[in-house]
């Protein structure tokens, strides 16, 4: 039970501080952009060295799914660690849009804007995007959790992944690659938020499947 409550916790704070940061700074200027990848890559560290050694601080249902492929975790935990986090997810939006005062914005995900070259983010493009850039951080918490002697380092090297991605793939969907900090906005913002909702469910689980068999092929040293 104490995995769970720290899950759910842990998604209630990267949803409410990195979620209220966008909707309050902005993501329309480079400052914004900067800002609020920040903020998502802070909450990381920040929950990894508090409740890590607790659950692990996934917080991101598409991170325990790897955790499952890979064999760190059965199937009655994973289910349950996902539904901890969608939990918290939805409670972190809920008090977000209280404390502004209204639901119309809380930092859900979307496609279908433009990039700075005058280029549509179409559908496509925000699969891609989202497939690439969870590959690429379900990988690296793959392969640096793999370890204990990285344990000391592991939060900032996995917050920083998280800032990275953010940084590049704001313009174009707003950053998913965490179903839970997709969902919940999405159902309190409704309209075109929820509609495109399923793809910042699809597109993580895809990027979660590769990176699990891209571990287990190439990075698992013990196999």
């Amino acid at each position: 039970m104490k995995k769970y409550v720290s899950e759910f916790v842990g998604t209630f704070a990267l949803t409410f501080f990195a979620c209220g940061v966008a909707v309050v700074v902005g993501c329309s200027t480079p400052a914004g952009i900067i800002a609020t990848s920040l903020s998502f890559g802070l909450v990381i560290v920040a929950m990894a060295y508090s409740i890590g050694n607790v659950s692990g601080c996934h917080i991101n249902p598409a991170v325990s799914l790897a955790m499952r492929l890979t064999g760190r975790m059965d199937n009655k935990e994973c289910a349950w660690y996902i539904v901890s986090q969608v939990l918290g997810a939805l409670f972190g939006s809920l008090l977000l849009g209280l404390c502004l005062g209204s639901f119309k914005h809380l930092g859900a995900n979307g496609y279908g804007g433009m990039l700075p070259n005058g280029n549509e983010v179409n559908v496509w493009i925000a699969l891609a995007i989202e497939i690439i850039l969870t590959f690429v951080f379900v990988m690296v918490i793959l392969a640096v959790t793999s370890k204990k002697e990285n344990s000391t380092v592991s939060g900032i090297v996995i917050g920083l992944t998280l800032t990275l991605i953010h940084l590049i793939g704001i313009p174009f969907t707003g950053t998913s690659v965490n179903p839970a900090r997709s969902i919940a906005p999405a159902l309190l913002q409704g309209g075109d938020a929820l509609i495109q909702s399923w793809l910042f469910i699809v597109a993580p689980i895809v990027g979660a499947l590769l990176a699990s068999f891209f571990y287990n092929l190439v990075l698992d040293e013990e196999k």
